[in-house]
């Protein structure tokens, strides 16, 4: 199975993708116009969606996550930005809101 290059979203279905890049697809969520959304966007994106899904409003523990996931990203190791610097979710933070998915 596919997963998005920037999010890391799994791919089950055509109509997911919005982008085709030479590292890989990218959801429609983290594409527009035929481009990848600005990094910042995407981070944000993140964020929301552990904060809606997974935290229970912890937006601190949710900029952890979202950190921890894209760092494990081959595109963000490659195309680092701002927002990925700080302190990032431990494996137990992370293993616990992976369970929640």
């Amino acid at each position: 199975m596919n997963t998005c290059i920037t999010c890391g979203m799994p791919l089950t279905d055509e109509s997911e993708i919005g982008l085709e890049t030479s590292y890989g697809p990218v959801c429609i969520h983290d594409s527009e116009d035929g481009e990848i959304k600005e990094a910042e966007d995407i981070f944000a994106g993140g964020v929301a969606y552990f904060v809606d899904n997974v935290t229970e409003g912890d937006f601190d523990l949710a900029e952890r996550l979202t950190r921890r996931n894209m760092l494990s990203l081959e595109y963000w190791q490659e195309n680092p930005f701002e927002e990925l610097e700080g302190s990032v979710a431990t494996e137990a933070e992370y293993a616990e809101a992976m369970a929640k998915l």
